[in-house]
């Protein structure tokens, strides 16, 4: 097993990855910017040292300091958590060729992956369904238009190398292509560095549902259940549920299949996401990309499960076998995510500040992955994530209930947060019947 481990990251994540560390005897090493020094991951490592001033491009995305911190801490692994350089192949690359173990999947894994045209030409030849859209990248509005034309509209307009929905747009005219295409290219350029991108045919009333596989040392894949993650703001996800209420026995089937032949096509390793967009009145699904990596919305595959995914990615970085035993992984009851973060709950905006007071729900089946508590600071150079809100129930409904009450009883004062819209969501009629899509949040929350 592994002696020590780095983890790149900072927050919840850290703190959820140091907590497995700790548990099966591995030092946990933190890193943390000026910013993050009294927050509570720092405090509970075993080493925690500095990388650099606030800035994410100066700390947690400087790869040479964090190499040198593994380094100075003596670190024999590396777990980068996810944001951040968790799906930058070069830095993985970096790692192994500094002498330390990368705690996620083979770089070229994760490069094929990276760039959403790849991935999508990929999945087709694997035999994974997939929506009509660009075999090339696109990088002139002319040329988007000719491909819209034969995609036929709506189109759905992304960056080829991007991800967390920035720039993403719908269009459904050569106008409207022609506005998002521009939204879209400048700000792939921007945050990406790249302006090439992708259209796909627009799956309209769609569902967001993923797949958690994990690729085993010995090189089998397997798929532990699947997530909705529907609810979304900005393309970006609010709350997450285990097993989809939109997916029949039949379907889930299908797509968990699927999922594990793309982890074989990539010969995957190592704790891994197959998202897809799902079309609940057809009964079918499209691929939609391959995170890399531990995703935010993990804990309810491990709350249905019972298996750490985080303890599979240590012993699979250590070419060792899980420690569940195969075949005995069926999910049992649901699990429901509400990710509690310090914005308005009405317009979404980011509102840093100082919390005074923090007080989690407890109880059965309650869990609260956090990265803050009572006396820290919410600043505004990284996402705005506190705490994910998890609970587990024999149903639905029990679910829905114990999230209700843990929403009630969770006390943060300070900054703003959007548990106002958690308590909106789990009383909202639509959301509650199971037959919602990615417009529920723009239906409960109209600008």
């Amino acid at each position: 097993m592994l002696d020590s481990v780095l983890v790149a990251n900072r927050g919840e994540i850290a703190r959820r990855v140091l907590r497995t560390a700790r548990r099966m005897g591995i030092r946990g090493i933190a890193v943390y910017s000026d910013a993050d020094a009294d927050l509570p991951y720092v405090r509970e490592a075993d080493q925690a040292t500095r990388i650099g001033p606030p800035q994410p491009a100066r700390s947690y995305l400087d790869a040479a300091a964090l190499i040198d911190a593994a380094r100075k801490t003596k670190a024999t692994a590396v777990h980068p958590g996810y944001g951040f350089l968790a799906e930058n192949a070069d830095f993985a690359r970096q790692v192994i060729a500094a002498g330390l173990t990368w705690v996620g999947p083979d770089p070229d894994a994760i490069e094929q992956m990276g760039d959403k045209i790849r991935a999508r030409n990929l999945m087709e030849q694997a035999g994974v369904p997939v929506s009509p859209g660009t075999r090339e990248p696109v990088t002139d509005v002319n040329a988007a238009v000719t491909e819209a034309e034969r995609i036929g509209y709506p189109v759905m307009v992304k960056a080829a190398a991007g991800g967390g929905g920035i720039g993403m747009g719908a269009a459904s005219d050569e106008a409207g292509l022609r506005a998002a295409f521009e939204t879209a290219r400048s700000r792939a350029e921007r945050f990406f560095g790249s302006p090439e991108i992708l259209l796909e045919r627009f799956v309209e009333r769609a569902r967001h549902v993923e797949v958690q596989i994990l690729g085993l040392a010995d090189g089998r894949v397997l798929a532990l259940g699947e997530r909705d993650c529907s609810v979304q703001r900005r393309h970006q996800k609010v709350a997450e549920e285990t097993p989809s209420p939109g997916v029949s026995a039949g379907l889930r089937a299908h797509m968990l299949a699927a999922a594990v032949q793309a982890g074989e096509a990539v010969r995957y390793r190592g704790a891994g996401t197959v998202e897809c967009l799902v079309d609940a009145e057809a009964g079918s699904f499209v691929f939609l990309e391959m995170n890399t990596r531990l995703q935010v919305e993990h804990p309810v595959t491990e709350l249905v499960t019972g298996i750490d995914l985080v303890e599979q990615q240590f012993r699979i970085a250590a070419g060792e076998p899980p420690s569940f035993e195969l075949g005995a992984t069926k999910p049992a009851g649901h699990a429901l995510e509400l990710r509690v973060y310090a914005e308005d709950p009405v317009r979404f905006l980011p509102g840093p500040g100082t919390i005074t007071e923090w007080a989690e729900p407890a109880g059965d089946d309650i869990r609260v992955d956090a990265g803050y508590q009572a006396g820290n600071t919410v600043t505004p150079f990284y996402d705005p994530l506190l705490a994910k809100l998890c609970v587990h129930g024999a149903d639905r409904a029990q679910a829905l209930d114990r999230a209700r009450e843990a929403v009630a009883a969770f006390r943060i004062t300070g900054p703003k947060t959007n548990l106002a819209f958690h308590a909106d969501l789990l009383t909202s009629p639509e959301f509650l019947s199971g037959d919602y899509d990615t417009s529920l949040v723009s239906k409960l929350r109209p600008r």
